[in-house]
């Protein structure tokens, strides 16, 4: 990142990098590394050019999967801003502002720009009128920014741009950015229609980390702007072309064994199910595991197995089916991996005779329950009906009254552990916001395990099309071979 940097800094066209986030702490964190050495590192070029740096926070969950104690909400925005962080994006899954309009506050308290956001997705609830009464509500709370953030892509351009009018309308003063990813194959003609009704900024990327399921490239979209008579700054090439070099030899060296090649491809059939195209890495992984246990089910009664394709298909469907059964919660961090969840446990439940629904963990009855927030929409009587048969309580509170503060607890045991909080408290930020990881990170299990799996990773790639004879030759060519006489 470090390396990188300066290079996207003299493409000279970006207002603005995004730099760090949930996902961007967690997976430094996996590999056994420091992720707030690596914010500090990535954002100082930027700063120093003058280029604002931006962030991702999931409102009550803060930068992890599940909800986040106040305090600890309140000082990250303190230590990311000192890290060298700008501007943060908050988003709530569920658009409840309940957990968008505390950020607000905690952010300006901070030093940082709180960029309210939009969950765009496409259902008889979403429309228009609604996410712009949902973006009143958050700028008289303080938000100078809204992201209009369709991390499916399946948000439908007519209405994107019916919505970025509306809200630009009444609040001229309010800059308002799109984010939109091109897994169905709908961006480019959204980010013509929120341009042409008076968006400020686009999120695009660079290749080879473009298209698929990720952002629209630099290029096409300024080329696209341009022509339809937009002001929008140049490109240096010769600068883009050694980032699209950097990015390359960096997904080369180790990120490229972890990176599913699904994800370099569209497919209309995400307009169906509405899942964002950034999980569909781990829902292949997860789809693969669950595909072995179907088909032994499948077996045992005398069913053909199922390609890889037609359970993706079913999986698709399931989705479709439960998606408006759980209150049409957009698909985004965590909700997406909830609804795929309950979807795929669905069809192993079905391979075993088992009824809908029977596999379901806390998390996803969390959200069911509203400990999360309020749902959008209105819950099927069948899930209701299971929630009482089950003896579970439906709840109306601000989910934030769930969590009660935490810090002193972290702070006692770093103190008895005599570990360093930190520079500007950083370090016990990662301890109370990613417990787990950072434990692991600490006792160097992380990096253990980090290497263990890139290991294994580089040696199956190295094996494709060989024998297990042949691979082990590769893997350790210089070596001589001792071969047992025996075997047994």
């Amino acid at each position: 990142m470090e390396r990188i940097a300066p290079v996207i800094v003299k493409m000279g066209c970006f207002a603005r990098v995004e730099t760090n986030g949930g996902a961007f702490e967690q997976v430094n964190l996996l590999a056994g590394e420091n992720p707030n050495e690596a914010v500090r590192a990535f954002t100082k070029a930027f700063n120093e050019a003058g280029i604002k740096t931006h962030m991702l926070d999931r409102g009550l969950n803060g930068l992890r999967m599940f909800p986040v104690p106040a305090d600890v909400r309140r000082l990250m925005y303190k230590v990311k801003h000192a890290q060298g962080t700008d501007i943060t994006r908050i988003f709530c899954g569920l658009n409840d502002v309940r957990n968008i309009i505390p950020s607000i506050k905690y952010a300006i308290e901070g030093g940082m720009t709180p960029q309210a956001t939009l969950c765009i997705t496409t259902s008889p609830i979403h429309t228009a009128e609604y996410y712009a009464g949902i973006a009143d509500q958050l700028i008289e709370a303080g938000a100078p920014e809204i992201c209009l953030k369709d991390m499916a892509g399946i948000g439908q351009p007519a209405m994107l741009g019916k919505l970025c009018r509306m809200i630009k309308e009444k609040h001229p003063e309010v800059i308002v950015e799109y984010h939109g990813h091109t897994g169905p194959g709908l961006s480019m003609a959204s980010i013509l229609e929120v341009c042409r009704n008076g968006c400020d900024i686009i999120d695009t990327a660079i290749e080879p980390l473009a298209w698929g399921k990720v952002h629209p490239d630099v290029i096409s979209v300024q080329s696209m702007l341009k022509n339809a008579g937009f002001d929008v700054p140049e490109i240096n090439m010769d600068a883009y072309m050694e980032a699209r070099k950097l990015t390359q030899e960096f997904i080369d060296e180790w990120l490229g064994y972890f990176i599913n090649p699904g994800n370099k491809l569209m497919s209309s059939l995400l307009l169906g199910c509405g899942l964002p195209g950034g999980m569909m890495g781990s829902m292949m992984a997860d789809l693969a595991g669950v595909r072995e246990a179907i088909n032994a089910n499948r077996q045992k009664k005398g069913e053909e197995p199922l390609s890889e394709d037609a359970l993706l298909v079913k999986l698709f469907d399931e989705v479709a089916y439960v998606w408006p059964r759980v209150g049409y919660p957009p698909l985004v961090t965590p909700f997406s991996q909830y609804v795929k969840n309950i979807a795929l446990m669905n069809l192993l439940t079905e391979s075993m005779d088992k009824p809908r629904y029977s596999m379901m963990d806390n998390a996803i009855w969390g959200m069911i329950l509203g400990k999360s927030g309020k749902l959008p929409g209105e819950l099927a009587p069948e899930i209701v009906a299971l929630a009482k048969e089950k003896g579970y309580e439906f709840s109306t509170e601000d989910p934030q009254t769930n969590y009660p503060d935490e810090l002193d607890r972290f702070i006692k045991e770093m103190e008895e552990n005599g570990w360093d909080r930190g520079q500007d408290d950083e370090e016990l930020l990662e301890f109370a916001m990613h417990e787990t990881q950072y434990r692991d990170y600490k006792s160097g299990a992380a990096k253990k395990r980090f290497l263990a799996d890139l290991q294994a990773a580089k040696d199956k790639s190295a094996a494709s099309g060989l024998t297990p004879e042949e691979a082990a030759a590769l893997k350790h060519a210089k070596a001589d071979a001792i071969v047992a006489p025996e075997s047994g």
